[in-house]
């Protein structure tokens, strides 16, 4: 990827240097443009990673102690750590076993009188069942923050991520399907007061220099990032439907082989597919099987949130989410990226093969 755009990259580095001009310039306002308009959305606010995204948006909410926010039992840590950093509480949920998202089904059971909020993940690249959750928020007078870190591009009935929710946030980590060459993020909203609060809040809690209106924090997407991830951002779609290819030709030749589970669609939903995860009750086995034949694979994630150290004090144990501890226990992340051959995903598929079978 990097080769193939190079050329494209140089003159917007020399651009940098040649302004002088390196916070919240032209290239951020270009790039905030560009990414709205990707997202059908009115107004991105650049930031300086994912997490932050998720920390202003609820912020901007005024989502803080005492109030709950709904999460998923399977996702990054990120999730529930944006939700802690404001003061407000993660409540789990389950995931459907199928997808790996959240399970729209189960999430009203675990609204209470402090729920303020419900962040889905749309985790591995695909968007979650974003209908349903829309719905259930708009009966119990809920917010909707969308993390959609993983899935740019992906769509529900039509309807692309970060268009859903009053306000989301996504990460542009150099691994993410839309990477920057280093850390960066943004926020999503059609809701004009949340733009501007959002806007103030990453800049000190500053609309004019020197004169803060609020306690805000230093959080801004800086124009080198900026101008990569516009350029990058044309390529996005191309991308997106190389690692489409290469997820079906993953999901044609591991089809009954061994107790291999290859990832599903929920209905209306589709997939960018950051990730390509298979689940098995030989993972461990598997993997070393595969990386005895320079396989690369990686494990997305192997300790679920409510069971890290991190979160003792919600005293959860092992057991409370199930599904997500099977995920943890069981999922193996196999290569997936734009370049992969045809040829590359039939040694691995044969290497899975000559696992089981010998």
């Amino acid at each position: 990827m990097n080769e193939e755009i190079k050329a494209e990259l140089l003159p917007s580095f020399e651009h940098f240097i040649d302004k002088g001009w390196y916070v919240l310039g032209d290239q951020v306002k270009q790039f905030e443009k560009d990414y709205a308009d990707f997202c059908t959305t009115k107004h991105t606010v650049g930031v300086a990673n994912g997490l932050d995204a998720l920390i202003i948006a609820l912020k901007t909410l005024n989502i803080g102690p005492g109030d709950e926010v709904i999460v998923p039992s399977n996702t990054y840590i990120a999730s529930w750590l944006a939700v802690s950093y404001v003061g407000a509480t993660p409540i789990p949920v389950e995931p459907r076993i199928d997808t790996y998202n959240i399970n729209p089904n189960l999430i009203e059971a675990a609204i209470t009188s402090k729920t303020k909020a419900i962040m889905p993940v749309h985790l591995y690249g695909q968007c979650c069942e974003m209908e349903a959750i829309m719905n259930i928020a708009l009966k119990h007078h809920l917010f909707v923050v969308e993390d959609n870190a993983q899935s740019q591009g992906a769509t529900y009935n039509g309807q692309i991520t970060g268009s859903f929710g009053h306000i989301n946030g996504t990460s542009f980590y150099p691994g993410k399907n839309l990477g920057a060459y280093g850390d960066a993020g943004a926020i999503t909203t059609n809701d004009e007061q949340l733009y501007h609060r959002a806007n103030v809040i990453r800049n000190y809690g500053s609309q004019k220099k020197y004169y803060n209106e609020i306690k805000g924090i230093n959080s801004r997407l800086d124009e080198l990032q900026a101008g990569f991830l516009s350029i990058k951002l044309n390529h996005l779609n191309k991308w997106s439907k190389q690692r489409n290819h290469i997820a079906s030709l993953y999901n044609q030749m591991l089809h009954g082989v061994g107790d291999v589970v290859t990832p599903e669609l929920a209905n209306g939903a589709t997939s960018v597919y950051h990730l390509y995860v298979i689940r098995t009750n030989k993972r461990d086995e598997l993997q070393q099987y595969l990386n005895t034949h320079e396989l690369g694979t990686l494990i997305h994630y192997p300790l679920p949130p409510h069971l890290q150290e991190a979160y003792q004090e919600l005293g959860y144990q092992k057991g409370d989410f199930p599904l997500a501890e099977t995920i943890a226990d069981t999922c193996l992340s196999l290569p997936l990226f734009p370049g992969l051959t045809d040829g590359q995903v039939e040694q691995v598929c044969n290497t899975i093969k000559q696992f089981y079978h010998g």
